[in-house]
């Protein structure tokens, strides 16, 4: 069978239409990730796992740094690294403004209605690149570009915003609906460290 991407260049809203029904398909995701951020003065990689259970619920184990973890439970989005003196708490409705990008590996978002502007343009090794502003961001964010796959399977996310400031998600390895317990996506602040409402470290 000759593939989508070896038969004909697809539209923005058919590549957008194959990652929306990729990750709504799911109930369940494991998938490595890189994380780079450009900016402010800093120029910061980390790496780790990101596990995702649908409805809403997410989980960052940083291998680099050791020990950092992002939780997202539902209701609270919790931030925290080793040696650190509080734990972040932030309202899910507050973060998801902020990290609205990742709500596409949740599948509860479609492209075409995420992103205003949408375009397409062929990528190497066969990948295509979905560009476009999310809605609601247009005062902080300059573009957001997805790079997928034919089948919908996205390889990587870079968010550019207003400041010039970069962030980049490369993912490998997706393992779809793995078997996760159900205490992954719950945080306990460990002992003596104070929590406080917060917002998205940069």
């Amino acid at each position: 069978m000759v593939s989508l991407a070896q038969s004909v260049v697809p539209s923005a809203a058919q590549l957008a239409a194959a990652v929306d029904h990729h990750y709504n398909s799911l109930k369940r995701l494991r998938v490595n990730f890189t994380e780079s951020y450009a900016g402010m003065g800093m120029d910061r990689h980390e790496n780790g796992v990101l596990l995702l259970e649908k409805p809403g619920r997410m989980r960052w184990n940083y291998a680099e740094p050791p020990g950092k973890v992002f939780v997202l439970d539902g209701k609270f989005g919790w931030f925290y690294t080793p040696g650190d003196a509080q734990v972040q708490q932030i309202p899910a409705k507050k973060l998801d403004d902020l990290r609205s990008p990742l709500r596409f590996l949740l599948g509860h978002a479609q492209l075409t209605k995420e992103l205003d502007g949408l375009t397409m343009t062929p990528a190497e090794n066969g990948l295509f690149r979905l560009r476009g502003v999310p809605k609601g961001m247009e005062q902080r964010v300059r573009s957001l570009e997805v790079t997928v796959t034919a089948d919908g399977t996205i390889q990587r996310m870079t968010l550019e915003e207003l400041d010039g400031s970069r962030t980049s998600f490369v993912f490998k390895d997706e393992e779809a609906n793995p078997a996760l317990a159900a205490e992954t996506f719950r945080f306990a602040p460990p002992a003596g460290v104070p929590v406080v409402e917060g917002t998205p470290p940069v």
